[in-house]
């Protein structure tokens, strides 16, 4: 997701946000350290907005910016999700990166900075007291390291299970599953009815990953999960038992047939098109997951039967019931990029009237809380209750864990639905993955 706002999300804009702004940041204007106020400069962004209405959004913020900013230039292009980590990587290594990028933050942030390629904002517009007043002093404690602000936040995208209320209700099923045996008591009330239980993208890697992800979430400590994030050591037997779950799940064949050669987020026979056009019950999504359906019901409205319920509970579990886990992104400025310039617009994109729009627009809860009385669906109440209730908060794993091991923890859990390995493998294989990293 990756979606995942991966982020694996803002994507979560998952499958809503897809959009990039490419160009070097210097290439219409003067170096970072020559610019003055009315100097002539273009802001490159690379986002991954892709829905109409998420690029509506973005032109939005960048007209207005323009506006107020003389010989100032704003310049997009939107990324596909699944394309903008290595296209980033790419263009940050050859120093041709863009002004301003969407940031999953994690691990894959913390190696950004090793390479001092991210500016700091602290200080900045977007730094204000106001303003982390209103965002929320977490979602900015996210995008720091060592004191220093490396991102601005956006959004906040807690994963769970969405669901047809209408399917459920065909299947029989009364209760929303709070646990791991109730979740496969589901499974087989809709497998009786003829439903597929769960959509599952496995082509692309991280939404099959999902799956270990949040079993990692309930079979280990908070303690656990935060200490691994930063020593990459994987031997608590907590991650063994969270690849034992994938395989105890795959082994009630839940799944639509062809999982492993369906894509995420694209077309209607896609997981995601699956669940919006009633032909799976489940898909376990990040909060983007309302906007990436809408584009895909045959009508491009929202599936009026959406549902969401945080992830279930296992029974051997380290975890607590009230964790939750979901991009916690924002957006970046590469090194050289003028801090006023990037302050500002970051600082622009998160007031109260663009955080009420860009809900409308991709169906992400909005940080700022002067703009969470826009939100009606019940899901998005459900959603924010869920946040102020949650004892913790984590990013996606394979953001946490950095590009070089979160790709092989994503294609490990591939291999562990493939039977090419076991559980012990799995672990054996992102642990020789760390040692490399």
């Amino acid at each position: 997701m990756t979606r995942r706002y991966r982020s694996r999300t803002l994507g979560v804009l998952a499958g809503t946000m897809a959009a990039a702004l490419a160009l070097s940041a210097c290439s219409t204007g003067p170096e970072a350290s020559d610019y003055k106020e009315g100097d002539p400069y273009t802001l490159t962004v690379w986002t991954n907005f892709t829905g109409e209405a998420g690029l509506a959004w973005f032109d939005s913020v960048a007209k207005e910016f323009e506006a107020s900013h003389e010989n100032v230039t704003v310049k997009a292009q939107h990324i596909q999700n699944e394309e903008l980590d290595g296209k980033l990587q790419t263009a940050l290594n050859s120093g041709d990166a863009p002004s301003i990028f969407m940031q999953r933050g994690g691990g894959k942030m913390r190696d950004m900075a090793k390479a001092n390629q991210l500016l700091d904002l602290t200080g900045s517009a977007v730094d204000s007291p106001e303003l982390r007043e209103k965002l929320g002093d977490v979602s900015y404690q996210a995008l720091t390291i060592d004191g220093k602000l490396l991102a601005a936040p956006q959004l906040v995208q807690p994963g769970g299970i969405w669901y047809s209320k209408d399917l459920f209700k065909t299947a029989g099923i009364t209760e929303i599953p709070k646990t791991v045996d109730e979740l496969a008591g589901a499974i087989d009330k809709l497998k009786g009815a003829g439903i597929t239980p769960i959509a599952l993208g496995g082509k692309d890697a991280w939404p099959a990953a999902h799956w270990y992800y949040f079993f990692a979430l309930r079979e280990c400590s908070t303690d656990t999960l935060e200490a691994t994030n930063n020593s990459l050591d994987f031997s608590n037997p907590c991650y063994e038992k969270a690849a034992k779950d994938v395989v105890d799940l795959a082994a009630l064949k839940p799944f639509n047939e062809g999982f492993l050669n369906t894509s995420a987020q694209q077309g209607a026979s896609s997981s995601a098109g699956l669940l919006a056009n009633h032909k799976a019950a489940m898909e376990l999504m990040g909060n983007w997951e309302p906007g990436v359906v809408k584009d895909l019901t045959p009508n491009k409205e929202p599936l009026p039967d959406l549902g969401w319920f945080p992830f279930p509970q296992v029974a051997s579990g380290q975890g607590d019931a009230k964790a939750l886990m979901g991009g916690k992104g924002g957006f970046s400025c590469s090194a050289g990029t003028p801090k006023k310039l990037c302050g500002e617009f970051l600082a622009l994109m998160n007031s109260e009237k663009n955080q009420e729009s860009f809900y409308t627009a991709f169906g992400s809860i909005p940080l700022h809380a002067d703009a969470q009385d826009v939100v009606k669906n019940d899901y998005d109440k459900q959603m924010i209750g869920a946040l102020n209730e949650a004892t913790y908060v984590s990013n996606f794993l394979d953001t946490n864990y950095g590009q070089k091991v979160g790709t092989v923890l994503n294609q490990a859990v591939i291999e562990l639905l493939t039977g090419k390995t076991t559980p012990a493998g799995l672990v054996k294989a992102i642990t020789e993955a760390a040692d490399r990293n």
